[in-house]
This record gives C-alpha cells, sequence and structure tokens, in this order.
C-alpha cells in the first residue's frame, strides 16, 4: 500500500522515450495528456546507432520543441544506452509507454519488467492514445509521405513540411546516382 508517508516528495517528473521518427499527433497527444498527471515530461529522443533515422537527433527534437509549444513543463533531451540509467540521472519516477494495439502490449510488458528489475524506483505507466490517433505510427507516417500522400493531419505542419522535403532531397540523390 502507498501511503504518503512513504511517497518520494517533490515534483513528479516523467519520462517519454522513443525515437519520434517523426514525432506525431499520436505522441503529442500523449504527452499532454501525461502533463495532466506530472509535474515535468522529459521527451527522450533515443539515439539509437542500430537504426537509420530519416531526420538526425536534433531534427527530430527540434519538431519536439515546435509541437509542444515551449511548454515549461516539457524538457527534450536525446540519449544513448539503458533508458533505465538515464531516467535514474533524471531522478525520473515514471516511465510513459504508449499503447496503440494489444500487439504491443507484449513487447512493452517484457521491457517494462527488465526495467523494474534494473530500476526498482521507475514506474512504468501504459497510455492508450485518443481514439483518433490510434492509428498513426511514425512508421505509417513516413510511408505515406515517401509516395507523395498528405501527411496533414497526423504531424504538425513542421514535421509535414520536412517530410516532403527530406523525399524530394532522396528522390533527386537517387536521381542524380543512377545518370
Amino acid at each position: 500500500m502507498v501511503t504518503t508517508a512513504n511517497r518520494p516528495s517533490g515534483p513528479l517528473i516523467a519520462l517519454y522515450a522513443g525515437s519520434f521518427d517523426p514525432v506525431t499527433h499520436g505522441h503529442e497527444d500523449l504527452i499532454k495528456r501525461t502533463l495532466t498527471f506530472a509535474d515535468h515530461l522529459i521527451v527522450a529522443v533515443a539515439n539509437n546507432m542500430n537504426k537509420q533515422p530519416l531526420f538526425s537527433v536534433e531534427e527530430r527534437m527540434g519538431f519536439i520543441h515546435e509541437c509542444t509549444n515551449g511548454d515549461p513543463r516539457i524538457e527534450v533531451r536525446s540519449f544513448k544506452g539503458l533508458l533505465v540509467e538515464f531516467a535514474r540521472t533524471l531522478g525520473a519516477r515514471v516511465n510513459v509507454r504508449g499503447l496503440r494495439a494489444v500487439s504491443d502490449f507484449e513487447y512493452e510488458f517484457q521491457i517494462a519488467l527488465m526495467n523494474r528489475h534494473l530500476y526498482p524506483a521507475l514506474e512504468t505507466v501504459f497510455m492508450t492514445p485518443s481514439l483518433d490517433t490510434t492509428y498513426i505510427s511514425s512508421s505509417m507516417v513516413r510511408e505515406v509521405a515517401k509516395f507523395g500522400g498528405d501527411v496533414s493531419g497526423l504531424v504538425h505542419p513542421v514535421v509535414a513540411e520536412a517530410l516532403v522535403e527530406r523525399y524530394r532531397e532522396q528522390a533527386a540523390a537517387a536521381s542524380g546516382r543512377s545518370s
């Protein structure tokens, strides 16, 4: 039983980590809703060397800043390595994870259990997206944008513009190589 006597004092710092390649309206939804129970939110952009992201860490961080309108309760940082070590250094007590479908749960549940083993003070909170953003994923947004589809209802306008430009650059580079 958790009582006020054994609850940690101070502001509740939550961590929301991901690749955010790119940040979507679904991510924005979880960010806003996390601030209903957390005092401070750190949006942590993973710097994963095993992945080939479309956008650099700096670009992704910039998009998140743009989407969150400079809210002082939100901090955007990048990290490498174990999330739990990053969380420990920040004093984060909550790790927010989004679940769009039941298929996400098994993987996320295993990670949550490992994180609890490595850092018991960090609680994982699973959040479901709002109904109008449930179907949005970064990979689907990239796929639609790559083939010229309209992503304006899925991402912030700055992100939509950046997607169009990035795929335009890649197409120009590819046509230059094939000449």
